[in-house]
């Protein structure tokens, strides 16, 4: 054998080696086939419900209920919290002012003559208890040997009771006698009975001008007022 062909021989054998090295590492999955793998990895979306960071540094499951360290599940602790100040129990009640009617034996009742309004007297009840009462409806007043009570000016009614604490007073007005003289059945009394309300209590007993009062048919009261203003404007 000459030294060429020895020669050809070897490089055709070292030509065949590298080709088999080559198609063995395509072969393997290594090189190229690997990266793209790992890229594909890498962008892979995460499976739905995985927990994710709160604002809390717990997991939140995305279902809006509790994770598994106990926090709060849709809004449960709000309403735990909510409900401990609305269980429907109440304090005791704030106790009311006792309101019973005014009676004589716990005021004391003036009657005055006034100059304006003509022929007017002014019913003055003073509260001498320790409790609020109330005046209800208008005095039923009787002058002297009377069988009848007058009737009230129905517009002088006012809108709620009035109602005494102690000290305080309520007034009424009483129309003795028609201003223009032309009331009749007229006659002078020295003597006067008042019941608070329309005659339904005891009567109390103010005192009376030593000369008396003129009275005629044209009597008339009005409601019991919480002034004095009130009162005589009628």
């Amino acid at each position: 054998m000459s030294t060429r062909t020895h020669r050809t021989r070897i490089l055709l054998a070292a030509a065949l080696t590298a080709a088999t090295l080559t198609l063995t590492a395509c072969n393997s999955g290594e090189g190229v086939q690997d990266e793209g793998a790992s890229a594909g990895s890498a962008s892979t979306p995460a499976p739905k419900g995985s927990p994710t960071p709160t604002a809390s540094g717990g997991a939140s499951t995305g279902t809006g209920k509790a994770d598994p360290a106990g926090r709060t599940s849709e809004g449960s602790t709000g309403g735990a919290a909510g409900s401990s100040g609305t269980t429907g129990t109440t304090g005791p009640k704030d106790s009311e002012p006792t309101r019973t009617p005014c009676s004589p034996a716990s005021t004391r009742t003036t009657a005055t003559e006034v100059s304006r309004p003509l022929n007017h007297l002014l019913l003055t009840v003073t509260n001498t208890g320790s409790k609020n009462c109330n005046l209800t409806g208008y005095p039923a007043v009787r002058f002297g040997e009377a069988q009848s009570v007058p009737p009230a000016f129905e517009d002088s009614k006012p809108q709620a009771v009035v109602t005494l604490a102690p000290g305080e007073s309520g007034y009424a007005s009483v129309l003795l006698s028609a201003a223009d003289g032309g009331g009749s059945g007229g006659y002078t009394a020295k003597s006067l009975a008042v019941h608070f309300d329309n005659g339904a209590s005891d009567a109390a007993h103010p005192s009376l001008p030593a000369k008396g009062v003129y009275v005629d048919d044209s009597i008339r009261v009005s409601y019991w007022q919480s002034t004095m203003a009130d009162a005589l404007a009628w």
